[in-house]
């Protein structure tokens, strides 16, 4: 069956040959700092996946949902795609494969609060969460 196995936030993210480049990810926490009301900080934002696919389930396409909605229900990016898989030439019979990707947006968060990630990929659910802040992150 196929699975997100990956699925990450960062500043920037790129997938180039197999390979995903991340430049500030994993993060938990986006500290927009202050802005005159009502003009929200667009900022670049990154989605990072890797999937899984089976042996049996390659050279065949999968639906893949991407979807980013504020704590209160309101969905604010939606992204679909179908990913497909083949097997390379002289791969061990069973070998399961692996493909990235990588989502960049310049994203306007209409709200401080949290916010869900989450995927559904062969009736599979992954998600992540974060929060936005309006002000500066504490010193340390």
């Amino acid at each position: 069956m196929p699975e997100v196995e990956t699925l990450m936030v960062a500043n920037h993210i790129e997938a180039i040959n197999g390979l995903l480049y991340v430049s500030g990810g994993g993060w938990t926490d986006l500290w927009r700092g202050t802005f005159p009301e009502g003009q929200a900080p667009v900022n670049h934002f990154g989605i990072g996946l890797g999937v899984r696919i089976g042996w049996t389930e390659t050279n065949r396409q999968h639906h893949l949902v991407v979807r980013l909605a504020h704590e209160d229900g309101e969905e604010i990016f939606r992204g679909e795609a179908d990913v497909e898989v083949g097997r390379p030439p002289g791969v061990p019979e069973g070998s399961d494969q692996r493909a990235v990707l990588a989502i960049t947006l310049e994203m306007q968060f209409p709200r401080p609060g949290g916010y869900q990630l989450a995927t559904e990929l062969a009736r599979e659910e992954r998600s992540i969460s974060f929060r936005v802040h309006d002000r500066p992150p504490p010193s340390r």
